[in-house]
């Protein structure tokens, strides 16, 4: 592309968005000469002499992956390249190229290369009862598989057309896709319910870029450049994917684990007039969870955000006779906290908002001898009204000045960790990370715990959370399951701390050190 700029700068210096001569030519020369000429290279090069000096590398992967689709010989990739050049130096040479027609074009290439190598099949069958042309201008991932076991069959590029002039198609071509449709649905005994945070976040899925999503989530600013792009994506999830999808599969001992993705971003969870919607998905996520025989469900991030759904609370009163367990974490995520406070500590300074997590969290350091501090008058009076006589002699006010060790929520101030002593451990007990405004402090996880090794298929990040860690509310559902509870934990049910903690522990989960 750089060359083609140098040798026609004045066709870039003012390229229109739009042009629908060049984005028809483009199309017409596609189906044309670049499927035309790809087929007959392709045949070209099963032959035994070019097969066994250049193609077969390319045939080595017969169960095929995304990544298949580029693995060629130098001189392979250079005849491709010419070919896909036809109908960019059409346009450009006819004065008609746009930036639809160039980078459509390109993205389309793509697209459709990893789409036929994907080894996944995906196309519904009534697309083709609806446009019955549609088999002849689109291959499958299941077409293009019986190429690469077969090979001497389905030699086209993208569009079998080729294959069905020159009677090239294999025979089973057709009751291979239907099989592959009929594959035996992946039925799950725990599913992790989470939702998507900020429009990059996108991009951090397993789905997205292995190199991001095996990295703790970010802002980069090259992710930035592709807004416009991933705008679009937000609209396709928000109004054309309107129910969950499964982001990832897991296997522990004998269970089958799933992390499934409300397509939502964060700030739509603070939207009034989006409640309605949101508890609409998650409660169908929830209900097909119960006709596919789920175990436990865990409501991850905001999906048990308080004004939502109660913690979850909503969903056991809207469907009492639920057979999958709801569960939110809440005497996880306590107990994770507690057990990340250093040992020798006598008096840690609590903030926040009141919820579960919260006044769990009080009750266990108080019992434990602990202090609790607090900063406000009322806050202090509304916890010891929740605290038992003994307890209510741990808790005490008291200033910013008094305690090294922070335990924030959601809802505190965050300027106050200006005035917080130096060298202060912030500990959140929140579902999303605090601003971290001082570098000579230090600020540990969300409550999560670093997975057994035993744990499958682990090769992304939970938002931003270390490689193999997970967060407090999805090893909680696992160990919901483990232990066989047959109750819901969410709403205003939490368990023992001690008991929740020794049976994560014993199941292999172990704690996170704070980070440098």
């Amino acid at each position: 592309m750089y060359l083609v700029y140098i040798t026609f700068p004045e066709v870039f210096h003012h390229l229109p968005f739009w042009r629908t001569d060049g984005v028809i030519l483009t199309a017409l020369l596609h189906v044309g000469p670049v499927e035309f000429l790809y087929y007959w290279l392709h045949r070209a090069l099963h032959h035994h002499f070019l097969y066994s000096r250049y193609h077969s590398h390319h045939h080595s992967s017969i169960v095929t992956q995304p990544i298949t689709s580029v693995i060629h010989p130098f001189a392979e990739i250079v005849a491709y390249f010419v070919i896909f050049l036809i109908p960019i130096s059409a346009t450009i040479f006819t004065r008609t190229t746009s930036m639809a027609s160039l980078f459509g074009y390109i993205l389309y290439i793509d697209f459709m290369n990893n789409l036929g190598h994907c080894n996944f099949e995906f196309f519904p069958k009534n697309l083709f009862s609806l446009f019955p042309l549609f088999k002849y201008l689109c291959y499958t991932p299941s077409f293009h598989s019986l190429h690469h076991t077969k090979f001497r069959t389905n030699y086209c590029l993208f569009m079998p057309i080729y294959d069905y002039i020159y009677n090239t198609m294999d025979e089973s071509s057709d009751d291979t896709y239907e099989i592959s449709l009929k594959r035996p649905k992946d039925l799950p005994d725990v599913v992790h319910l989470t939702h998507l945070t900020t429009l990059d976040s996108i991009y951090h899925l397993p789905y997205g870029f292995s190199s991001l999503a095996s990295n703790p989530q970010t802002s980069n600013w090259y992710l930035r450049l592709m807004w416009p792009f991933t705008f679009v994506i937000k609209i396709i999830l928000a109004w054309i994917h309107g129910r969950t999808f499964i982001s990832e599969r897991n296997t522990f001992e004998k269970l089958n684990l799933q992390s499934w993705v409300v397509p939502r971003f964060t700030n739509q969870y603070f939207l009034k007039w989006q409640s309605t919607r949101l508890n609409k998905i998650i409660g169908e996520a929830i209900l097909e969870a119960n006709s596919s025989g789920v175990k436990v469900l865990s409501l991850g991030l905001l999906n048990q955000r308080e004004e939502l759904n109660a913690y979850g609370e909503l969903y056991i009163q809207k469907f009492p006779k639920l057979k999958v367990k709801i569960v939110d974490g809440s005497s996880l995520a306590a107990a994770i906290v507690v057990n990340s406070i250093p040992k020798g500590t006598s008096q840690v300074l609590l903030r926040g908002n009141f919820n579960n997590v919260f006044f769990a969290i009080a009750k266990a350091l108080c019992e434990a001898n602990v202090q609790v501090a607090m900063l406000h008058q009322d806050e202090f009076t509304k916890l010891q009204l929740r605290l038992n006589t003994k307890a209510r002699e741990s808790s005490a006010l008291s200033t910013i000045a008094s305690s090294k060790i922070w335990l924030v929520g959601d809802g505190w101030n965050e300027d106050e960790q200006m005035k917080a002593l130096k060298g202060s451990l912030f500990i959140p007990f929140s579902q999303f990370p605090p601003k971290k405004m001082r570098k000579d402090c230090f600020y540990h996880y969300t409550p999560s715990m670093r997975a057994p090794p035993s744990i499958k298929n682990m090769h992304s990040c939970e938002n931003w959370l270390p490689r193999r860690a997970m967060s407090a509310g999805r090893i909680a559902g696992i160990v919901h399951a483990l232990e066989g509870w047959n109750v819901h934990e969410c709403g205003s049910t939490t368990f023992c701390l001690h008991q929740i903690w020794d049976a994560t522990i014993r199941h292999g989960f172990q704690t996170l050190h704070t980070p440098s």
